[in-house]
């Protein structure tokens, strides 16, 4: 009893810091806005609207699956099986299409469902076998990588109905296409979640420190299990809406995006050690990758050259991050 009520009071102590998360994003705020800049003085072509709405398209997939990892992250895990959760999704999801002729709706469920059951089974063996993350998502990264190729021999799948690529095509009002909206409204969802309600407070909390979390009668192990359910989800949803922009689904797809949406939530002021982040702050990290990618894209960069500079930019935010916690 005592311990509950130490722990309750030191989680009390926490809240505070968990509401001024927010100013964790001034510095990957100035750094978007410096970015935007830089390429609006040496490129012609970046601050144009055409432009500016292909980032937004380029960085929809990237964007749901950091929002995944946000959660995952926020109680001090990892997901280095997101790129390989979305490939194998995508592949059952053409699969099921394009060989037994399941109507796309119901293969973009059975997607879903394949995401969530990886998520699953990570949590399975993060929660019951106890697992490091690290240790357990690579797993799951190399067996989702192997199914992937299984389903269709390693064949790339193509010509999906009309309206499922129009999905990300058509621009509703000229501005916003369907998986654009998408993904603002799973961003406003997620944030809401995470700003006000219990949940939310839970997960912070449990990065914080996940032994006074239980102490204070936070479900630890469950709300560890939904987290990378969710991560698997937004890792299968993010494939459907690739699949729907390229016309074509591939074992090899989403390979190397585990570090792309790593690096979204740590440059967005997350925290590899857990209890900090923000949804807000991961949607400011996709669009400075995204940005940057864009910018490097107009400047007629390798794309060598580019993960050289992705990579700088992950141990950079990686670096600030330590300083921080040293500072304080």
């Amino acid at each position: 009893m005592n311990n509950q009520l130490l722990a309750k009071t030191r989680l009390s102590g926490a809240i505070p810091k968990w509401i001024g998360l927010e100013s964790s994003i001034a510095g990957p705020m100035v750094g978007l806005l410096l970015l935007c800049a830089v390429l609006t003085i040496f490129t012609d072509s970046f601050l144009t609207l055409s432009n500016l709405l292909n980032v937004l398209d380029q960085v929809t997939v990237l964007g749901i699956m950091a929002l995944g990892m946000t959660l995952v992250i926020l109680i001090g895990g990892i997901d280095l099986s997101v790129g390989a959760v979305l490939a194998v999704a995508i592949m059952v999801m053409s699969w099921l299409e394009q060989v037994l002729g399941l109507p796309m709706w119901a293969a973009m469920l059975a997607a879903i469902a394949v995401g969530a059951a990886c998520g699953s089974t990570t949590a399975l063996l993060v929660v019951r076998a106890g697992l490091p993350s690290f240790i357990a998502t690579l797993a799951m990264m190399s067996v989702a990588r192997g199914l992937a190729y299984m389903v269709t021999d390693g064949a790339q799948v193509s010509g999906f109905p009309e309206w499922f690529s129009n999905l990300s095509v058509i621009r509703y009002g000229g501005v916003l296409s369907l998986t654009v909206s998408c993904f603002v409204v799973l961003a406003l969802v997620f944030w809401f979640v995470l700003k006000f309600t219990v949940s939310g407070r839970s997960l912070y909390a449990i990065g914080g420190s996940s032994k006074v979390a239980k102490l204070a009668g936070i479900r630890v192990k469950g709300y560890t299990s939904a987290v990378y359910i969710i991560s698997g989800i937004c890792a299968a949803l993010g494939g459907i809406i690739m699949t729907s922009r390229l016309d074509t689904a591939g074992a090899g797809a989403g390979v190397g995006y585990e570090l792309d949406v790593i690096a979204a939530v740590v440059i967005g002021g997350g925290s590899l050690k857990g209890g900090a982040g923000s949804v807000v702050g991961t949607i400011i990290g996709v669009l400075i990758i995204g940005v940057l990618r864009n910018g490097l894209n107009l400047a007629g960069i390798s794309p060598f050259v580019q993960q050289v500079v992705i990579g700088a930019v992950i141990a950079f935010a990686v670096m600030l991050d330590l300083l921080k916690r040293k500072t304080d």
